[in-house]
């Protein structure tokens, strides 16, 4: 129980090869200023592991970090999960930089989540929306990113090579549309269908979270408000990590060209 609860703790420990590659793709980019401090693997594994310690030691080579054998027993007592494989990542922190007008590309696709809950949610959100294209998530000062560990598993890596920005939400809706977007939310009141919706770019979406939602203030100051439909009566809402999904594919969809 005790191991289960830190998933909600702060955690720069990324586990398995995937978010090794992730880390590495987002210092490459310039996505991402984390470093990677060291990498420990499973002694008990080293043949296993071989074709991947070849490329960490490659890594190391350009990047400096160290690489430490380690215990089974080592390896499981850090990591969260049980599917690291036997390799993990010691990081430092990412710098998350504040939202400006000068970091929005000209007729991108942005969205902002508010309010998940839980970090696995935060992580599956921002792998749908990365494999949909989307060129940076607008995080609120309080996020998911300190259990960074956690949000990098989750989203298959997504989240160390996604342009991840700080703003509140009306400030980021003022910015937005200063560059000439448009900014859509997600909601029930005054809305229309997803599949009737104009989603072209330049576009912000903002979807909220499964308990707060999103604000009357935020929702006044948004271009339009859209809703996905269901298929059958259906009273509960779907999280906000699916709704982000299903809207980010249809945004893709209609702006295929």
């Amino acid at each position: 129980m005790q191991k289960e609860e830190s998933r909600f703790a702060n955690s720069t420990v990324m586990e398995g090869m995937i978010s090794f590659r992730a880390v590495i793709r987002g210092m490459e980019s310039g996505v991402s200023d984390r470093s990677i401090l060291r990498v420990l693997y499973d002694r008990s594994k080293e043949r296993q592991l071989s074709g991947h310690l070849s490329y960490i030691r490659a890594m190391h080579y350009q990047y400096g970090f160290e690489i430490v054998p380690a215990e089974t027993g080592e390896i499981d007592a850090l990591s969260i999960g049980l599917s690291h494989g036997g390799i993990l990542t010691v990081c430092s922190e990412r710098t998350i930089p504040d939202l400006t007008e000068e970091v929005i590309q000209k007729d991108g696709f942005y969205v902002m989540i508010e309010g998940i809950e839980d970090p696995y949610n935060f992580g599956y959100a921002m792998r749908s929306l990365y494999a949909a294209g989307v060129n940076g998530v607008i995080l609120s000062p309080r996020n998911w990113m300190t259990a960074a560990g956690v949000v990098c598993r989750s989203s298959a890596g997504a989240s160390e090579q996604m342009p991840l920005y700080i703003a509140d939400s009306n400030m980021a809706a003022d910015l937005f549309h200063r560059r000439g977007y448009r900014v859509l939310a997600s909601d029930l009141d005054r809305s229309t269908p997803m599949w009737e919706s104009d989603l072209s770019l330049p576009l912000l979406l903002i979807v909220g979270g499964e308990r707060r939602g999103i604000s009357r203030a935020l929702l006044d100051k948004c271009d339009g408000i859209v809703r996905i439909d269901y298929g059958r009566e259906f009273s509960a809402a779907l999280s906000a990590a699916s709704a982000a999904t299903v809207l980010a594919f249809e945004v893709l969809r209609q702006n295929q060209k």
